[in-house]
């Protein structure tokens, strides 16, 4: 993709570089950027400020030359579309003389971004009208603080499901705010499976009943979802997000951190029921009282503006695409690609998770030379997939295939995997 050269780009480039003496005029810089030619129409239904000189959300190529295939478990691969869209609105953020970056959170500009961002996930997740949705800050570590602060009293039971690391940094954390029990962990078994609902001893005064849908770490995935015995359920889906459909009505809280599906590190989105809301205990922080940002529509404090405007862009996205369903066998077609290659190697690769709860988004795998594991890491980043070392507490390689991760990359890595073990079995 070939940018026009500007005196900002350069600026850029080189700090210590005089400017030209003739700089390019704004209006000629943003009219010189050479997108994809491909372009596809983006649906703007926000009502506020539209005189924008808005630019079609376009295609990239397949992989463009200078991008790589980044398989991060979080901040991850963004759509190449989406940067690109990003991109040509980042000076000028259609027609309003402003980056987004620039504007007021109060303005009439950003309102419209938040709104529609709100009503275009609401269409995705097909969310009732007596949730609330929420943009906060703090990642979804802090919600584990936050939730128990706003539905509990200090005294109140509620039950943890643990079936990885984050379940269980969620009920270590509940620990300070209420009487929090763990009723099955994996553990022991190094978090491979999910136990079967109906052998779960659930306490019979809980308030709620906590799973995180993804563990990001492990790679474990609740396929279905346990029902609790008189509590609500609360779910942690920061790594599967808007990967598939969900039945909000099951919930009486889901969170999540941006950063896997949806959008850059600093926004965690919170949807809640909205009768659990403003029961907050005493000694909650005013940041962290869901009645303060609901009741001021995200914006009590400045937001994160511009990681809401992101996440605009891949709902709108997502919502392209065809909506969770079509997302969701995309998605279902990477996985398979991926562990059939693993189940198929004879052995040579491993991956460790019962194979129904393997997760579509985070893969872990390990090799039956464990010290060709580094070589292994290495060689794929020269061939321009990276991020594939393991987390530190587990070892062994993980490949993060969310939304944004396209079948090429999936693809290529299946390939280099095979070749590989051709080197080395």
């Amino acid at each position: 993709m070939a940018v026009a050269t500007s005196p900002h780009s350069l600026l850029l480039q080189n700090p210590n570089r005089p400017l030209p003496k003739n700089p390019i005029s704004p209006a000629t810089r943003l009219n010189t950027v050479h997108l994809p030619a491909k372009p596809i129409s983006i649906k703007c239904a926000a009502t506020a400020s539209q005189t924008q000189d808005q630019r079609p959300l376009t295609h990239a190529p397949a992989q463009s030359q200078d991008r790589v295939f980044n398989f991060a478990a979080g901040p991850a691969t963004l759509p190449e579309n989406v940067l690109l869209k990003a991109q040509s609105e980042l000076y000028n953020w259609r027609g309003s003389g402003m980056s987004v970056m620039e504007m007021s959170h109060r303005g009439k500009e950003f309102l419209s971004i938040i709104q529609k961002a709100e009503a275009d996930l609401r269409t995705l997740l097909n969310i009732p009208s007596e949730y609330a949705v929420l943009f906060l800050q703090g990642g979804a570590t802090t919600q584990f603080a936050a939730i128990p602060l706003n539905v509990l009293k200090p005294e109140d039971p509620v039950d943890y499901l643990v079936t990885g690391s984050w379940g269980d940094k969620a009920f270590k954390e509940a620990q300070k705010f209420c009487k929090p029990k763990v009723i099955w962990s994996g553990k022991s078994e190094k978090y491979t499976r999910i136990p079967a609902f109906e052998g779960l001893e659930q306490s019979s005064d809980a308030k709620y009943l906590h799973i995180c849908a993804n563990e990001t770490i492990h790679g474990v995935e609740f396929k279905d979802y346990p029902t609790p015995k008189n509590g609500i359920l609360v779910a942690d889906m920061s790594s599967n997000f808007c990967s598939k459909p969900v039945d909000v009505s099951k919930f009486g809280i889901i969170y999540a951190g941006a950063q896997k599906n949806v959008g850059p590190s600093g926004v965690t989105i919170v949807i809640i029921r909205k009768d659990l809301i403003g029961n907050a205990q005493e000694i909650t922080p005013i940041m962290l009282d869901y009645k303060i940002h609901a009741e001021n529509n995200s914006l009590y404090n400045t937001p994160p503006c511009y990681c809401i405007y992101m996440c605009g862009l891949v709902f709108e996205d997502l919502l392209e695409q065809g909506g969770l369903v079509e997302v969701e066998k995309k998605n279902e077609k990477k996985a398979k690609i991926l562990y059939d290659a693993i189940d198929e190697s004879n052995g040579f690769f491993r991956c460790p998770v019962e194979k129904s709860v393997r997760s579509l988004m985070n893969v872990p795998f390990t090799l039956e030379k464990p010290e060709l594991e580094a070589d292994f890491v290495k060689e794929a980043a020269k061939e321009k997939m990276i991020q594939l070392k393991g987390h530190r507490s587990v070892g062994g390689m993980r490949a993060s295939i969310y939304n944004a991760m396209p079948l090429a990359g999936v693809e290529n890595l299946v390939a280099f995997m095979k070749d590989f073990q051709a080197r080395h079995a």
